[in-house]
């Protein structure tokens, strides 16, 4: 085989290569949305009232502690999905790889198509994790975008400081205890999509 030969051979995901994986990976982290690994970010993230350094510092606090909560909730739902729900899959898919590769009879091209009709479930799995992920977080920050604005308006109208900041803590407070209670019935309605894509 020439060089132009095993390069296609490289390119193509036959049994020879390493066989490509939806989201870069198989195992935790590689189906999953964006959101879930973020680093210093997360939809709560920003919010605080006051000029002062110590204001900053004190919504800062408490933004990150509510976006601790929402991670690890979010954190904890994602690694029950990929111990019930994306290893059968993950195993699934292997074995429907073996098998492409064990026909002698079948051509790079047949045998490419055959493994990535295999990875195909997987692909679809991935997609909608991450996009009701992504619909959670949206909707988590508009929810503390909204008490930022409250609470910018409260100053403005010449508020004390102090008072804007209670109301802010207790507005994303809220906003994160009725994001975290939407949890159960999003994973229930994940659970029940990707059971249907793994039939």
């Amino acid at each position: 085989m020439g060089r132009r030969g095993a390069a296609e051979a490289r390119g193509t995901g036959g049994c020879s290569s390493s066989s490509p994986t939806p989201g870069g990976g198989v195992g935790g982290e590689g189906w999953l949305g964006p959101w879930p690994r973020q680093q210093g970010g997360g939809p709560i993230a920003g919010l605080h009232v006051g000029a002062g350094a110590e204001g900053v510092q004190r919504g800062v606090a408490m933004a990150e502690m509510q976006q601790l909560r929402v991670q690890e909730a979010v954190d904890s739902m994602v690694k029950s999905l990929e111990r019930e729900n994306i290893r059968k899959m993950q195993g699934l898919m292997f074995r429907c790889s073996a098998s492409c590769c064990e026909d002698s009879q079948a051509s790079m091209q047949q045998v490419h198509q055959c493994i990535e009709r295999c990875h195909a479930p997987l692909a679809q799995a991935q997609a909608l994790v991450t996009s009701e992920l992504e619909k959670f977080q949206d909707r988590l920050a508009r929810c503390t975008m909204h008490c930022n604005d409250k609470a910018k308006d409260s100053i403005d109208a010449g508020s004390k400081e102090l008072q804007v900041k209670r109301q802010l803590e207790s507005c994303v407070t809220k906003c994160v205890d009725d994001h975290m209670h939407l949890l159960p019935t999003m994973t229930k309605k994940m659970k029940e999509s990707l059971l249907s894509i793994g039939k």
